[in-house]
């Protein structure tokens, strides 16, 4: 089986819909899929309406943490989507979107760069997100590519153009994933070219308070860092998956590049109990 866990559409900050994206998987030759965007279960039903024979959807989705000071990501799967608690704080991270990527932009315009938040929107089919505003950066000519755009110079964390948006704290994150009858995996923990990462230690508590594992397989992992959280994981019992993180035409990255060994991903279900994949 070839099984990836991590993926986006333009229910968030892909650049496929969510039919080109389960298309895109079985033509790539992926078994499984996850459906995991920002905060949000927009897409899902899309997804499963157009979910081509022989390919499975595991809906879930990426879920805008803090924990100590540093922004991270919990991937929640299989969770129910109706559960109020989890769904209200969706929402809200959700919302917070829009007032944030008008504060980067305005900054961004104090800067003498040329975009409107018109523009952003237009780009951002879904949820709105940083993603966006870099685009209208490449379209205008400022910077030439996506990334360069997640920078100390510009809209990475804490950079000249960085607005702070409502997190979850980490520990409510997995709480309420589980509440919601999910499983909870810290998505790609040591991507340092992204900014702060917590230390292992906060890990150790992230385990110590449920945690199910950690998204060990990824494009931003180098050979140290893999080899480091394989032997966290090892140590704390904690499921290690991988995934492509897939974004469409955002990122290099291509569908099932990295992914996840069928017997975690057969121990992720045993785990789960608010929703059931849906099969093709």
């Amino acid at each position: 089986m070839r099984i990836d866990l991590h993926t986006h559409s333009t229910a968030s900050d892909g650049t496929d819909t969510p039919d080109e994206l389960v298309a895109a998987a079985r033509a790539a030759g992926l078994d499984v899929v996850a459906l995991t965007d920002h905060d949000t279960v927009a897409g899902h039903a899309a997804a499963a309406a157009a979910l081509p024979a022989g390919l499975t959807l595991v809906t879930g989705a990426e879920i805008s943490c803090r924990l100590d000071g540093v922004s991270l990501h919990m991937l929640g799967y299989l969770f129910d989507p109706t559960e109020p608690e989890l769904a209200r704080e969706r929402d809200l991270l959700r919302d917070d979107r829009v007032p944030r990527a008008k504060g980067i932009v305005t900054k961004l315009q104090e800067m003498g760069v040329p975009i409107t938040w018109e523009r952003v929107r237009e780009l951002a089919a879904g949820s709105v997100g940083r993603p966006h505003v870099a685009a209208a950066m490449v379209e205008a000519g400022v910077i030439p590519d996506i990334p360069a755009a997640f920078t100390a110079q510009w809209i990475g964390d804490g950079g000249v153009a960085w607005v702070d948006k409502h997190e979850l704290d980490a520990f409510d994150a997995i709480r309420l994933i589980h509440n919601a009858g999910g499983v909870a995996v810290f998505a790609h923990p040591l991507a340092e070219q992204r900014g702060r990462c917590v230390p292992d230690g906060a890990i150790v508590r992230l385990a110590e308070a449920g945690l199910d594992g950690v998204e060990v397989n990824h494009m931003d992992h180098n050979a140290d860092a893999h080899a480091r959280l394989l032997g966290l994981a090892g140590d704390l019992g904690l499921l290690t998956t991988g995934s492509s993180d897939y974004h469409g035409a955002r990122k290099a990255v291509a569908l099932g590049e990295f992914t996840t060994p069928p017997e975690v991903y057969a121990e992720l279900l045993t785990r789960a109990k608010g929703a059931a994949p849906l099969v093709g």
